[in-house]
């Protein structure tokens, strides 16, 4: 076991629960955690995936991983996770709200009630519930972080994202909200991503893509793990004076709506 005043290891003795974390950037976040010391909650969908991830966990970093399948946009599903994750290791001292889904739509006009319900359900309300429930835990306790997992989309929407674009707004507004709510104990921070590589990107329009990151000021999409170094630092001590504040790691995005 290793040292805990061991600075190499800045999470070391901390629980950290991710949502979306079985796959892209979540699955980065869960391992780049792990490899800092802490132990990890992994939650998604997928609860196979979210298993199969912990077993990597558990093997090459001997970390603890419990696995959760949940909706994140079902209040009542996220209520069993929370006691999961207090059951297991009596504490969570870092929540990433990462999960996240952007349906795809022909016109606004075609955007259905269920649709813009599922939307804003996963990437909003779920965070919200999250983030009341355990940051408030948090605040009576020994503190925390949180990082939300925003998008560029919140502040420059585009016409085929605006579900996905005004709840990331919102989260955006309950970042710094609930810094106010929850401080000095509790940080609230957000990542606000560009495009990144992820799996779902290999079904892109290459050709397409290609021309829109020229645009970008680094010229390429990210690659996954180049999330890690954010959500490390708001993870950790080395962001010890910084909350309610928002992080973009777009590679420069610059390209205006469409």
């Amino acid at each position: 076991m290793s040292d805990p005043t061991d600075h190499a290891l800045p999470l070391q003795g901390k629980v950290a629960l991710v949502t979306g974390g079985s796959r892209g950037l979540g699955r980065e976040t869960v391992l780049a955690f792990a490899r800092a010391g802490a132990d990890v909650v992994i939650a998604s969908r997928d609860h196979d995936n979210c298993e199969a991830l912990a077993e990597v966990v558990r093997a090459e970093h001997g970390r603890r991983a419990l696995a959760f399948g949940c909706h994140v946009g079902r209040w009542e599903e996220l209520d069993d996770l929370i006691d999961a994750s207090y059951d297991e290791f009596g504490r969570v001292d870092v929540l990433v709200n990462n999960a996240g889904m952007s349906p795809l739509y022909d016109t606004p006009a075609d955007v259905s009630q269920e649709l813009w319900r599922k939307v804003v359900d996963v990437n909003l309300s779920g965070p919200f519930r999250l983030m009341a429930a355990i940051g408030g835990r948090m605040a009576a306790g020994d503190g925390g972080s949180i990082i939300n997992v925003s998008s560029v989309a919140g502040t420059n929407p585009t016409p085929h994202v605006l579900p996905y674009a005004a709840a990331k707004a919102g989260l955006d507004a309950l970042t710094i909200g609930f810094a106010r709510a929850f401080g000095p104990n509790v940080r609230v921070n957000g990542i606000v991503p560009g495009t990144f590589l992820t799996d779902i990107s290999e079904h892109w329009d290459q050709e397409a893509f290609a021309r829109e990151s020229a645009a970008f000021a680094l010229q390429r999409g990210g690659r996954p793990d180049e999330i890690v170094g954010a959500m490390l630092y708001f993870a950790t001590d080395a962001s010890s004076y910084t909350t309610g504040s928002l992080l973009r790691v777009d590679g420069g995005y610059l390209q205006p709506p469409d």
